[in-house]
C-alpha cells in the first residue's frame, strides 16, 4: 500500500493534528518520504470535499473551505438537538472522572464515543487538553461554561459526589 494512503488512513482514524514527525515513527518512514507522501495526498485531494490541512509540522484531514456553508448548517442542527442518553451518560463520566482520556471513557460505557465527544466538545461543554503522561493523547474535562450553566462553582458541588467517587473507586480496584 502507498504511503499517502497510509497517511490518509491514519489521519482519518485519529481525527486530529498529526505531528509530522509522529507520521515517520508510526509508519517507518523517512521524513522525506512523508513529506511527498503528503503532497501527493493533497494533490489525490483536490477537488474533494476534505483536503489535507497543514499548520507548520502538523497535518489533519479537514473539510474544504467550499463546503463552510453546509457545514455550518448541519453544526448549527447539532447544537440545537437534546443531548439525548449517550451525551448525558459521557458528559457525567467526564463531570466524575475527568480530567479522563477518551479510551477511558469507551471501556466505561463500553462503546466508542468519538462522535459524542466531539458533540460534547462543539456545543462547550467539555474541552480537550494534552495528556502530560502522554502526549499522543487528550484527556477530556469539564469547561468552566459547563459548571456555571449547572449553577456550581466547583465539581466536588455536583449531586452526590463524594457517593460517586467512592464507588468509582471501589469499581476501579475490583477491576484490577
Amino acid at each position: 500500500m502507498k504511503l499517502d494512503t497510509k497517511i490518509e488512513a491514519l489521519l482519518f482514524f485519529k481525527g486530529e493534528g498529526v505531528k509530522i514527525k509522529e507520521l515517520v515513527k508510526l509508519l517507518k518512514a523517512d521524513k522525506e518520504d512523508v513529506e511527498n507522501a503528503l503532497l501527493e495526498l493533497k494533490e489525490k485531494l483536490s477537488d474533494r470535499g476534505i483536503g489535507l490541512i497543514r499548520k507548520e509540522d502538523e497535518v489533519m484531514l479537514g473539510t474544504v473551505s467550499e463546503m463552510s456553508d453546509l457545514i455550518e448548517e448541519i453544526r448549527k442542527e447539532e447544537l440545537t438537538k437534546d443531548l439525548g442518553k449517550a451525551g448525558a451518560e459521557t458528559l457525567s463520566i467526564v463531570l466524575y472522572k475527568g480530567p479522563i482520556t477518551r479510551a477511558e471513557i469507551d471501556y466505561i460505557r463500553g462503546v466508542n464515543s468519538t462522535f459524542i465527544l466531539r458533540n460534547l466538545l462543539i456545543r462547550g461543554l467539555v474541552e480537550k487538553v494534552p495528556n502530560p503522561k502522554d502526549q499522543r493523547s487528550f484527556l477530556y474535562k469539564p469547561t468552566l461554561e459547563l459548571l456555571s450553566y449547572l449553577g456550581i462553582s466547583g465539581i466536588e458541588e455536583l449531586p452526590e459526589f463524594d457517593t460517586v467517587q467512592s464507588e468509582i473507586k471501589t469499581f476501579i480496584q475490583e477491576e484490577n
